[in-house]
């Protein structure tokens, strides 16, 4: 086999194995061919099962010269797994990434919005537009449901639990979580519905998708940005923000207001507490007061 079938094999194993969404199964190959045409431009000819780590060395400096130490993390940790993939097929025995280390990365604080500076956003929508009363339910329920962007676009009419305080997410890897959905948020959400929604010519396949653009369509994830990076601009707001900020911004006031971290990975759909563990850095003036109010040593 050559490279491309090799690629593509790990594709399927991603996709079918792993269950990993077609945005991550892409960045992955891209790293992957990035390799490909490293070798070709310097007319190096090796097979993935052959492949030395003195030429993966050789790739990783010449990429260094290009990308910052967090994209070259990214790559060296797509070409780990390939690797390792082979290794789990019997196609190799070792992997060439063993003594490949990844440049050290601080962990990146995401950005936040403060209470009044969501409902300055919020506020800021022209609600006698027809997309004004869409626009208001997908930011109340990205924020008041702390959702990624992908589960926003997506998310179901059938999803919609309203009588059990609860929406349907389902979240990277096909994997499905219920999480609590407040009254304001489900008031805006029916508003849309009532008055925008059901005067929409609903293209076929669409009939069940919850948020939808003036042609009856799925949203995409750039209009989500574009809303949201115009609002921004609206209030003279001098942060880069996006939807993924409503989520981080979620997750740091429950914390604020005593929530359990447990409870908040839950509800981000977290695989592992130590990516929800970045919002303890955010407000270190906040677990100091817990640690005084609840330590019996204090």
């Amino acid at each position: 086999m050559n490279w491309s079938s090799y690629i593509k094999s790990f594709q399927s194993y991603l996709k079918i194995e792993r269950g990993l969404s077609q945005n991550t199964i892409d960045n992955y190959s891209f790293d992957i061919e990035r390799l490909c045409l490293f070798l070709e431009v310097n007319s190096i000819e090796v097979s993935p099962i052959k492949i030395s780590e003195e030429t993966i060395q050789q790739f990783i400096y010449s990429v260094s010269k290009e990308v910052n130490a967090r994209s070259q993390a990214r790559i060296i940790s797509g070409l780990k797994s390939f690797f390792s993939y082979l290794i789990f097929e019997d196609y190799r025995t070792d992997s060439p990434m063993e003594l490949i280390e990844a440049p050290r990365i601080g962990r990146k604080l995401p950005d936040t919005l403060s209470v009044e500076e969501i409902d300055a956003i919020i506020n800021a929508i022209d609600l006698s537009k027809e997309e004004g009363e869409r626009n208001r339910a997908m930011l109340e329920t990205l924020y008041g449901c702390g959702l990624r962007v992908s589960e926003l676009i997506t998310l179901k009419i059938s999803d919609l639990f309203f009588d059990e305080g609860f929406v349907k997410i389902t979240g990277k890897g096909n994997k499905q979580r219920f999480v609590p959905i407040s009254t304001i948020t489900q008031k805006y959400i029916t508003i849309y519905k009532s008055q925008v929604r059901s005067h929409l010519n609903i293209q076929k396949g669409f009939e069940d998708t919850l948020f939808l653009n003036r042609r009856g369509k799925q949203l995409t994830r750039a209009m989500i940005f574009t809303i949201i990076k115009q609002l921004a601009v609206q209030i003279n707001l001098n942060k880069d923000i996006g939807p993924h900020t409503f989520r981080h911004s979620f997750a740091t006031h429950l914390l604020e207001n005593g929530a359990d971290l447990r409870a908040i990975q839950l509800m981000l759909g977290h695989e592992s507490i130590t990516t929800t563990e970045v919002y303890v850095h955010l407000d270190r003036k906040h677990l100091t007061q817990i640690m005084n109010s609840y330590h019996p040593r204090k």
